[in-house]
């Protein structure tokens, strides 16, 4: 299916996009007003079921959930699947693939305390930035928790839970996420 009516959408919802993006199948992509999210040149967006063999759950999500949330999508990225969901801010480098089903998740979704749990109060959900270095790989089943930063040309094994800080070049896997190899 041909998927460019949903770029007008996109530029309605000041979606900034470079040259050459390719969408198989409809994504969901929504920005917040007052958001930033924008998604470099060639970069390749899979949400059809047929479109990674993997095996797709879902069509790709990409959300800028606040108002003051950024999220930044380098050049030759190619998603699938994936939902990238951001409160605060995401940055994914250039030539990094992201595999089937990961979520990237810069947020708490709900607050920790029961009281502000229970009243549904936006404001105590905890946020840290995601950095996605350059030529990274996420392996697919992947969960990329708040506050992850991962250098240059880091590999995530496929189902790892990752949170923290790791060098460039590492193979990071498990869950938690550790480092089991360096490039």
């Amino acid at each position: 299916m041909n998927s460019n009516w949903f770029k007008l959408l996109m530029k309605a919802t000041k979606v900034k996009y470079g040259k050459n993006l390719l969408l198989k199948g409809v994504p969901i992509i929504f920005n917040k007003s007052g958001a930033k999210l924008t998604i470099g040149d060639n970069v390749t967006i899979n949400s059809s079921f047929l479109s990674n063999l993997v095996g797709l759950y879902q069509r790709t999500i990409i959300v800028t959930r606040t108002s003051g949330a950024e999220i930044h999508i380098g050049n030759n990225v190619g998603i699938s699947g994936a939902t990238i969901y951001a409160r605060k801010s995401i940055k994914i480098g250039d030539n990094t693939n992201i595999g089937g089903n990961a979520k990237i998740l810069d947020n708490d979704f709900h607050p920790l305390e029961i009281e502000a749990r229970n009243a549904d109060i936006k404001e105590k959900i905890a946020t840290k930035p995601i950095v996605i270095g350059k030529n990274c790989f996420i392996g697919c089943n992947t969960l990329i928790l708040k506050g992850t930063t991962l250098g240059d040309g880091c590999v995530v094994g496929a189902g790892a839970v990752v949170s923290g800080k790791f060098e460039e070049n590492s193979v990071i896997a498990g869950n938690p996420a550790r480092v089991i190899k360096k490039l």
